[in-house]
């Protein structure tokens, strides 16, 4: 598999908010931004004029609000979604409570105002690295593996690729994408084995997906009291840290 090496154009970006203010402050946030730079090629005060923009040309980026009269930023990105060359989405909003939809609809990352300049640049790099795995996977670069799920009268294969975490839970292992759970028969054990590049342990009963990882919080578990735990991609559902596996995790976080 090829390393991931940095895009040398310029992110092409859609900024959309019904608040001409806030538009003008992103706009200017995103030109003090680097590694990777960012030009606003259009605005957009509404979802009707931001489908117009994306009909017309072709944009690497959509910063979306969520809040707008008439349709709201959510449905616009889903009917945003169904255009071939469909921009990849980062929600920019005032409201915290709309993250797990922004994510089922596989936005890159999601945003709060005041947005900070370091959160922002974070967020390109997100987009970035989202582009060159497409890039990659479109050239032949990236190897496809697939597990074979076996449920009932069913065999299903589920890309890799597309595994956020492995679970242990009793005599199975749980196997969880942004869309569904799965019951896969086998260890975490076999799995750490056969997929050290791609997975890190960060629990004696679970194993996360390394491109997953968006946030490392604090929050209350019910059977270990005050943890860390990471917020991944797509799901709602935190996954605990050990106190064993916390620095691994920060190290993961930090490269």
């Amino acid at each position: 598999m090829n390393s991931l090496v940095p895009l040398t154009r310029e992110l092409r970006v859609l900024v959309v908010d019904d608040e001409p203010l806030a538009r003008a402050r992103l706009t200017r946030l995103l030109a003090d931004c680097d590694a990777p730079r960012a030009v606003v090629l259009a605005e957009a005060g509404n979802a009707v004029q931001a489908m117009e923009c994306v009909k017309r040309q072709v944009f690497d980026l959509a910063l979306v609000d969520i809040h707008m009269p008439g349709v709201d930023g959510l449905t616009l990105v889903k009917t945003m979604g169904q255009q071939a060359d469909a921009p990849a989405v980062v929600f920019v909003t005032a409201y915290a409570e709309h993250a797990v939809q922004a994510f089922e609809l596989e936005a890159v990352d999601y945003l709060t105002k005041p947005v900070r300049l370091e959160r922002l640049q974070a967020a390109l790099r997100k987009v970035e690295r989202s582009m060159q795995m497409r890039v990659q996977t479109l050239a032949g670069d990236v190897e496809q593996e697939f597990l074979v799920i076996q449920e009932r009268n069913r065999t299903e294969r589920v890309a890799l690729q597309d595994v956020l975490y492995f679970k242990a839970e009793l005599k199975y292992v749980t196997v969880r994408t942004a869309a569904r759970s799965y019951i896969l028969d086998g260890s975490l054990n076999e799995l750490e084995n056969r997929y050290p590049a791609s997975f890190i342990r960060v629990h004696r009963n679970a194993l996360i997906a390394r491109h997953s990882v968006r946030a490392l919080e604090k929050h209350i578990d019910p059977d270990e009291g005050e943890a860390w735990a990471l917020r991944l991609h797509g799901i709602p559902e935190l996954v605990t840290v050990s106190r064993r596996q916390l620095a691994a995790v920060r190290e993961l976080l930090a490269r």
